[in-house]
């Protein structure tokens, strides 16, 4: 987990690619046709590196007008199909309100798939909405927190037998210019960790079974990941904590168009953890619907269900899926309350030699929804 990446409720993400290139004269018809096939259609080998980038729009009451653009890279080691499918991916924005971020995320196999690289660096400057810590907040939030965040979570694993790597882990995770916005100018009695700002880094060890072969649609396979991170004064971190990671993945394939999906993930965490570096309910890819940190303390545990239609019968590019979750964070290992979220979404077939779909989900819960729009399963 370890996420830094907010949502907001009411965000809504337009694709302007159609409007940018119909609308510039320079293009002729031929060319157009030619990218559109590029982009879209597939055309090339299914072993050839394939690549798709288009700009976004989105609005929010947060952040007024947001601009950015996408990116997604993907290819096969040594153009071998028989290797599994690498995926880079990259998104950078800008909004009227002066903030900005840019996120790359990133599964990489080499040649035999006997070196595993899987990470993400996120760069921003964005308002985040804080609740408070642990399972029991009110509801409303307390304060708006400005900050400027970097993170850097790398794995490098090492095939050991079969479908086993074990590897280094590794994590930093840098606040700076850190305020706090209270609502009602009355904040808290409590001491928040890292209300001033931090700089943690995390060496560890990593273990993972993954048996999959396509990590944007896993049709079938298993993934399961164990990790343990130390962050200690000694190699420069500001405070000292430890942080366990479980993550366990199943995708069975029921038919040739359907798949059911499950994902148990944890984080438990002991010593001084600074309030942005807490396990978070919520995102774009567990609990969907949540506020991204507006549940966090220092242990957390979800599960989700997902069904998949890929694609639907009467359609060749056009599938959906339904999913729930059920998860809760607590100061401790007694998790006593639990929090539920459910929905759906459709899926288009972006690359059909690929087999990769991007999605369009909204999650419902008691506090809200949330609307995603991502290629690649959300799991």
């Amino acid at each position: 987990m370890l996420n830094y990446l907010p949502f907001f409720r009411k965000e809504f993400i337009l694709s302007l690619f159609f409007f940018f290139f119909l609308t510039n004269e320079v293009y002729t018809q031929n060319k157009l046709t030619r990218l559109f096939n590029t982009m879209f259609n597939d055309t090339s080998s299914g072993a050839d590196p394939k690549w798709i980038a288009y700009p976004t729009l989105a609005y929010s009451p947060e952040t007024s007008w947001e601009i950015g653009a996408s990116a997604v890279l993907l290819y096969y080691a040594k153009r071998d199909t028989a290797n599994r499918l690498s995926e880079v991916s990259g998104f950078s924005f800008f909004t009227l309100e002066k903030q900005y971020g840019a996120f790359f995320e990133h599964a990489l196999y080499s040649d035999k798939d006997k070196w595993f690289g899987l990470g993400k660096i996120k760069i921003q400057s964005y308002p985040l909405a804080y609740y408070g810590i642990g399972p029991n907040i009110s509801g409303e939030e307390l304060a708006i927190t400005n900050a400027n965040s970097l993170l850097i979570r790398e794995r490098l694993l090492r095939k050991i037998k079969g479908n086993w790597y074990l590897g280094m882990e590794l994590d930093y995770e840098r606040l700076t210019k850190v305020s706090f916005d209270w609502v009602n100018n009355n904040p808290p009695n409590n001491n928040i960790i890292g209300k001033d700002g931090y700089s943690n880094l995390g060496l560890g060890l990593g273990l993972v079974y993954d048996s999959r072969h396509n990590v944007l649609n896993v049709r079938h396979g298993f993934l399961s990941e164990v990790g343990y991170l130390f962050y200690q004064p000694i190699w420069g971190s500001t405070n000292q904590l430890n942080t366990l990671f479980l993550d366990n993945r199943a995708y069975f394939k029921l038919r040739k168009r359907n798949v059911l999906a499950f994902q148990m993930i944890g984080q438990f965490s002991q010593g001084d953890v600074p309030f942005n570096q807490l396990s978070m309910i919520g995102g774009e890819t567990m609990m969907r619907g949540y506020y991204l940190g507006k549940y966090r303390d220092k242990n957390m545990i979800a599960f989700q269900a997902e069904h998949r239609w890929l694609p639907f019968k009467f359609s060749k590019r056009i599938g959906g899926a339904v999913f729930s979750g059920i998860g809760t964070v607590s100061p401790n290992l007694h998790f006593d309350k639990l929090l539920w979220t459910v929905g759906g979404g459709l899926r288009v077939l972006l690359f059909p030699k690929r087999d990769v779909y991007t999605r369009l989900d909204v999650g419902f819960n008691p506090d809200g929804y949330g609307i995603y729009l991502f290629i690649g399963e959300a799991f």
